[in-house]
């Protein structure tokens, strides 16, 4: 009698002893009446899908297909697009994907190869050190569900890069590895014992029946760790062949099978050595060389993926009187959100209700909590520390700041640099160069030593020792921790490739206002006369927006502990003069000279700075000197960019006098003054014919043309919208050494990227060749080929360690 698997717990009985009903036209088999009630009840109650969840290994193959349509399907579904699909430019779709399964850098080639030649595929680029892709396609003449087909019709596997899941999904692939790893330490620390008599046995003699008896246990260790450990390598190597391309797996693979093989056949023909020690450690010293690198890149990614994990998926909002949790994107401008203490802001706002310290250190590094109250701006990001709080959004969840961030951090680590690309080029066919040469080898050998096993052995170790991945590492693996190390400090790389072309700058041009100064008047001269009252001159400021009353208005709240402003009446602001006021009968004017001659208030005082004067009734009883004084840490700032050769200019529409005296202060040479935005732009085309590679920082809407043209267009986070948007690098935190900063790390990560490529040049010009040789044993050409990736990755890691130079 044939054997049915019941219907709800999918055991296998006799059909005779089931229980069998008519269900639709479809027979239904229960072992028990306990599973036809539950599945009666489930169906009752509207909870088939459990039976999705639970699986069904039995499934026929019309079943199969409909799974496999279903699962393409949901990527194509409108919440899941929501979610993880954004429309750019020209109605284009874009998505970030994790691609499963890539091993080395041909692997990437392999996949943007077959993506690119995809039609509607606009743009496919992957990064080989967290296995990151960024797609970009015509949703009119393509669906996701095709693009995802597509890869896993390459033997690939993708789904969309979740931030919030990818610590699981690393912990899965790390499991993996390591049991793998253990089957291989395992069988090679046991078949070292083995291989240890046989050697001992081969100098001092041993006879046949003892050294079959070893050869066979070899053999028994040696299979699983072929199979099972290395079944990675022979998965990649056939999904490789199947779209006729050679990649580091086959290299692997083809190794490692060809000494089991000649083994097998030594063994049981007893002729000649088996060699099933080298089988278990070339996988074994591979994979572990892999499972450190795929250690080491899960390191280089924690810091991206902790700023982009952090962003929240929900926030409270408050609807007439109602509280309710909603998704982000769900959220409109407009509404309320109520923060309570410890929780992160969602969404950029305006504050309303209540008042709070924020810690802004997610998004600046500044350790200080800053103090919110009612109107003052608060950003995504930051996070409520003592209040309960209320504010309103400003604006959607894709365009607030906590977002933009990730957006850019996304971009960043999917852009190739130039000589990124290239090293692709050449590792995408350094496989197939390779296989060749060991042909080459063997057939030479064969020739040359008459011997089959000598010739096979020297043909394997140059399959084993040359490593494509170590190029293929070179230069993403030293980017990402580049950028990593950028993004701690506040510095946001829009693309990975503006690393190479900012370490290869050699003239920075330079804004003013804002950039190299504060952007704001600030007083730095003050002389009070008797009857002064500090009180009155703040009530009268504070009631203008001018950017000169606020500086006194911070000036007079600094240097007056407590001071709080009166009340007025008849506040008057008149234009490009100043303010007047009434404080009962008194009549109080503040602003500068041309104000207080038209009241005709005596006045002979003047200076080279902003004046500002106070008059009290008929007399001045206060006046302030201001200027637009430069940043902190400016000059220290220039000092360290010019000791590494970049040329430093200042491009400016303030007056001549002014921007010198700026210049003196910061250190800069080359001063050009008065400058209109569309001049800014033609000086930095008059840089770039006299063949500089040009970065120019702004922070103003009069910057975006400039800063535009440049080549690295450097914009301070506190900036105007358009300024930030043109520029290819954005400093969160307005300091200006966190630009030279940017120059240090630029310059150390394309350092470390020309080491490294150099490194695995010179690894495989002298490793191959020995190999050849006949010099390298398989056991060796394994450890070397680990080594020389782990080298990579190591010397990147460096970028992390170094201290910012001075």
């Amino acid at each position: 009698m044939a054997r049915v698997p019941c219907t709800h717990c999918h055991l296998e009985f006799d059909e005779s002893v089931m229980i069998t009903e008519e269900e639709n036209g479809k027979t239904l088999h229960f072992c028990c009446k306990g599973c036809q009630g539950v599945y009666h009840l489930l169906k009752s109650e509207g909870l088939e899908s459990f039976y999705d969840k639970l699986g069904d290994t039995r499934l026929e193959p019309a079943d199969k297909a409909r799974k496999k349509r279903e699962d393409l399907e949901r990527f194509d579904l409108e919440g899941f697009h929501r979610k993880y699909v954004r429309t750019i430019s020209e109605g284009f779709s874009e998505i970030h994907l994790i691609i499963e399964g890539i091993h080395c850098s041909a692997c990437v080639w392999l996949n943007e190869k077959v993506l690119h030649q995809t039609p509607g595929i606009i743009e496919a680029s992957i990064n080989y050190s967290n296995n990151k892709a960024r797609v970009v396609w015509d949703p009119e003449r393509l669906k996701l569900s095709q693009i995802i087909e597509t890869i896993r019709n390459i033997g690939y596997n993708a789904y969309p890069y979740d931030p919030a899941l990818q610590e699981e999904r690393a912990r899965k692939t790390r499991n993996d590895y390591y049991s793998r790893i253990l089957v291989g330490v395992f069988a090679t620390m046991n078949i070292m014992w083995i291989a240890i008599a046989q050697y001992a046995g081969y100098f001092t003699g041993m006879e046949k029946g003892h050294k079959n008896i070893l050869n066979i246990a070899e053999f028994i260790l040696a299979t699983p760790t072929l199979f099972y450990s290395g079944w990675i390598f022979f998965r990649g190597a056939w999904y490789g062949l199947k779209n006729r391309f050679v990649n580091m797996d086959l290299l692997v693979a083809a190794g490692a099978l060809l000494a089991w093989l000649y083994s097998v056949y030594a063994m049981i023909t007893l002729k000649g050595e088996v060699y099933f020690d080298s089988v278990t450690m070339i996988i074994t010293f591979v994979l572990v060389g892999k499972y450190l690198e795929v250690l080491s890149k899960r390191q280089a990614v924690d810091t991206l993926d902790r700023i982009i994990g952090s962003m929240p998926t929900e926030a409270t909002v408050v609807r007439d009187g109602e509280k309710a949790l909603v998704s982000i994107e769900n959220i409109e401008p407009g509404d309320i959100i109520e923060l309570k203490p410890g929780e992160k802001v969602a969404l950029d706002g305006i504050l309303r209700t209540g008042s709070a310290l924020f810690d802004e250190s997610p998004l600046t590094g500044e350790s200080e909590p800053v103090l919110k109250e009612p109107e003052d701006e608060i950003l995504s990001g930051t996070i409520c520390l003592d209040s309960v709080v209320r504010y309103e959004v400003t604006k959607k969840a894709e365009e607030s700041l906590l977002h933009q961030i990730t957006e850019l951090l996304g971009d960043a680590v999917t852009k190739k640099p130039k000589i990124e690309q290239l090293a692709n080029v050449i590792s995408g066919y350094f496989s197939l160069v390779i296989l060749s040469i060991a042909l080459l080898t063997f057939a030479g050998w064969l020739w040359y030593a008459g011997s089959f096993e000598r010739a096979l052995i020297v043909a394997i170790s140059v399959i084993v020792i040359a490593c494509p991945c170590a190029l293929g590492l070179a230069t993403p693996m030293a980017t990402l921790v580049g950028i990593s190390r950028a993004a701690k400090r506040g510095i946001l790389f829009k693309e990975a490739a503006l690393l190479e072309t900012l370490a290869k700058a050699d003239l920075l041009a330079l804004d003013k206002t804002g950039t190299v100064t504060e952007g704001r008047p600030s007083v730095i001269a003050f002389q009070a006369e008797e009857g002064f009252e500090p009180a009155l001159l703040l009530a009268l400021v504070e009631s203008s927006n001018h950017p000169v009353s606020k500086g006194i208005g911070r000036f007079l709240r600094e240097r007056y502990e407590g001071i709080e402003p009166v009340t007025l009446d008849s506040v008057k602001e008149i234009q490009a003069q100043g303010i007047t006021a009434l404080v009962g009968t008194r009549r109080l004017a503040g602003g500068n000279r041309t104000l207080m001659e038209a009241l005709e208030i005596p006045c002979d005082i003047d200076s080279e700075e902003t004046l500002f004067l106070f008059a009290d009734g008929d007399r001045i009883v206060a006046r302030f000197e201001l200027r637009d004084r430069l940043r902190d840490g400016a000059a220290e700032a220039i000092r360290r960019i010019k000791a590494r050769g970049v040329k430093v200019v200042m491009l400016t529409g303030d007056h001549e006098a002014a921007a010198r005296r700026i210049a003196a202060e910061a250190g800069i040479d080359e001063v050009h003054a008065r400058l209109l935005p569309q001049e800014k732009a033609e000086m930095i085309e008059r840089f770039h014919q006299k063949g500089h590679i040009v970065v120019m920082a702004g922070d103003g809407i009069n910057d975006a043309v400039a800063l535009a043209r440049s080549d690295i267009a450097v914009a301070m986070g506190s900036g105007a919208d358009i300024a930030v948007e043109v520029s290819d690098v954005v400093l969160l935190e307005d300091r200006p050494e966190h630009l030279a900063d940017a120059f240090v790390i630029a310059r150390r990560t394309f350092r470390s990227v020309k080491q490294n490529l150099g490194f695995s040049v010179l690894y495989n010009a002298v490793a191959v060749p020995l190999a050849v040789l006949g010099f390298v044993n398989p056991l060796v050409a394994a450890l070397s080929m680990s080594l020389s990736s782990l080298f990579v990755v190591g010397n990147s890691m460096r970028i992390k360690l170094e201290k910012s130079g001075k």
